[in-house]
């Protein structure tokens, strides 16, 4: 990591700016998070990151009707609420005022590290809160960190993890991980190592479902060649890279569509054409059971308690080329 050339933090009317060579980031103080990561020239979003609560219902959650029990974390993926921004530069907390008030700061700041904390209030009763920090340090990488607060009366979580949704779809993605689709009651015929997926292949069950789970990942790096920017052309490969924190691991999910665009799909053909590549970074994940699809429930290890805080982090970062 170069540690000689300072990020630069720049002041915006309804935003935060940090760049430095080869990257760009801005973060809204408005809305509902970060709005833009550039690196390389290329852009990797197309929506702000947010907390995933939901993912599609399979077979087994639908018969043993965990959809009844869990629907308001539905209502949560799909709405939320911001309830606050920090701010603070090489760990000192600074305003954020709108404009004009924010002509205070004249040019660009000069730090080591930024961090950007937002404060989410959920839409469930009762409601709770998750915090996401976004920590960047010289050299350009950005340290997530993410905290859900249990909140006693809530029913168990499908899943908790950041959405990341990106302009365009990859080409393909590549891991260090378990082999294979995965989840936490699914991982004995994992075999850990390198892997490449080409495109964003999506399991052709005759019901669209939640799919593509991989388990005890170090990192993942996404490949896109396609862009929005008219200004480029296609065809030169970018890569961006996930990875764990030191000592960790994660779990991520690489699609084309989002939890609700496989929800609302009875039938394969009934899925939209894929635009985007929709990359859920996971800190739990419920288990798929499959006893018996038609009423027993996931074994209890591999439940999700909503009473309980979940912690977790990850990096972010360019690709090992």
């Amino acid at each position: 990591m170069d540690c000689t050339n300072k990020l630069q933090v720049i002041m915006g009317d309804v935003s935060v700016g940090v760049r430095g060579e080869n990257f760009s980031y801005l973060f809204s103080t408005v809305r509902l998070g970060m709005e833009s990561l550039v690196r390389d020239g290329a852009e990797w979003l197309y929506r702000t990151p947010q907390p995933a609560f939901w993912r599609a219902l399979t077979d087994n959650d639908r018969g043993n009707k965990f959809a009844l029990k869990s629907a308001m974390w539905m209502g949560a993926d799909c709405f939320i609420k911001c309830a606050g921004v920090v701010v603070s530069v090489d760990g000192r907390e600074i305003g954020v005022p709108l404009a004009p008030a924010n002509n205070m700061y004249e040019g660009a700041l000069e730090a080591e590290h930024v961090l950007i904390a937002y404060t989410y209030e959920t839409v469930t009763v009762p409601a709770t809160e998750v915090e996401v920090c976004y920590e960047v340090v010289t050299g350009g990488d950005i340290h997530v960190r993410v905290h859900y607060k249990g909140k006693k009366g809530l029913p168990e979580l499908p899943v908790f993890g950041m959405r990341f949704i990106m302009p365009t779809c990859a080409d393909r993605y590549c891991y260090e991980g378990l082999s294979g689709e995965t989840y936490p009651d699914r991982m004995a015929g994992g075999v850990y190592g390198l892997y490449e997926v080409k495109g964003l292949p999506v399991t052709p069950y005759l019901v669209p479902q939640d799919c593509g789970v991989h388990m005890q990942t170090k990192w993942v790096e996404i490949y896109r060649s396609s862009t929005l920017d008219n200004s480029r052309k296609d065809g030169e490969e970018k890569g961006l890279c996930f990875r764990a924190e030191e000592g960790g691991d994660l779990a991520f999910a690489c699609l084309p569509y989002t939890a609700m665009e496989l929800e609302n799909a009875s039938h394969q053909e009934e899925l939209p054409p894929a635009r985007r590549t929709v990359l859920t970074v996971l800190g739990a994940v419920r288990g798929v059971g499959g006893i018996d699809s038609w009423g027993a429930d996931v074994e209890p290890p591999y439940h999700i308690s909503a009473e309980e805080d979940i912690e977790y982090g990850f990096w972010i970062g360019g690709v090992k080329g």
